[in-house]
């Protein structure tokens, strides 16, 4: 819950994101995960932009939820509140978050054969070099 005066920190934000990225990652809606926690989406909501702390025993029931360790929601922080982000980051949760993404990211390593997987890779680079 927040405390009055209380600002969001980074670690909020980043924590929030990550519930956002893994959840829209296995199409979890935010009324899916906040009825599992047996909380409105609203505050689901809160959570995923950083304006609420999420709890130990509430980041737990998340992480159960959502089937990733604990751990997961501190991966890419610094050791001090000052993250510092990882551009990979970024571009990864922009993948996927969007559909395609997901799409891809869920069909790519069930190609069986590795000069297949290079072919899909050599044709999205090619796409890539003739975008404006």
């Amino acid at each position: 819950m927040q405390g009055q005066g209380r600002k969001s920190t980074s670690v909020d934000v980043h924590i929030g994101g990550r519930i956002r990225s893994r959840r829209k990652a296995i199409g979890v809606s935010q009324e899916q995960l906040a009825s599992s926690l047996g909380i409105a989406f609203q505050q689901v909501q809160k959570y995923e932009h950083g304006a609420n702390r999420v709890s130990a025993s509430k980041l737990y029931d998340v992480a159960r939820l959502l089937d990733v360790p604990i751990s997961y929601f501190f991966e890419g922080l610094a050791p001090s509140e000052h993250i510092t982000p990882d551009p990979r980051e970024k571009f990864l949760r922009v993948f996927l978050e969007s559909e395609e993404g997901r799409e891809l990211a869920h069909a790519f390593p069930r190609i069986p054969e590795a000069h297949l997987r290079r072919k899909v890779l050599e044709l999205v680079r090619g796409v890539v070099r003739a975008s404006p």
